[in-house]
């Protein structure tokens, strides 16, 4: 009797196993990850001419779901960085001044990197923008 039970046990674990397996991919679709763009972001603002310069130091995280949307986006980190960059650099000391100001750059930041997403994977993929850190000088 005991070598019925010990083997039906035996049996049953390769299709609990199995059935675990699958519960983790589908899991793996809807799990929340947050993409940090590393190295941080530094660079100048307000490029106006004037003898004071202005920089910016930002640390950025993109939430996602899901592990596909996670290496579409370490796949196209290179455009993404680029496009932040850019939108950086053309802003004004009126644009990075206030806690208003900033939840706008954020918000024009989360609108490119949804843009570029589309453009590149066919989806925005990127869920929200978030800014770790934010320092200007």
């Amino acid at each position: 009797m005991k070598a019925w039970i010990i083997m039906l046990l035996a049996l049953s674990l390769p299709v609990a196993a199995s059935e675990g397996g699958k519960e983790g991919k589908e899991g793996d679709a809807t799990k929340v990850a947050y993409v940090t763009l590393t190295p941080a972001f530094v660079g100048n603002y307000a490029l106006d001419g004037g003898p004071k310069l202005r920089v910016y130091k930002a640390d950025i995280a993109l939430r996602v779901t899901g592990g596909d949307a996670e290496k579409a986006v370490k796949r196209n980190e290179p455009l993404i960085r680029n496009q932040l960059v850019a939108l950086f650099s053309q802003q004004t000391v009126e644009t990075m001044s206030n806690v208003e100001a900033k939840e706008k750059l954020r918000q024009e930041a989360l609108k490119q990197t949804q843009q570029i997403m589309n453009d590149e994977e066919g989806k925005p993929i990127v869920e929200d923008l978030l800014f770790n850190n934010l320092i200007i000088q």
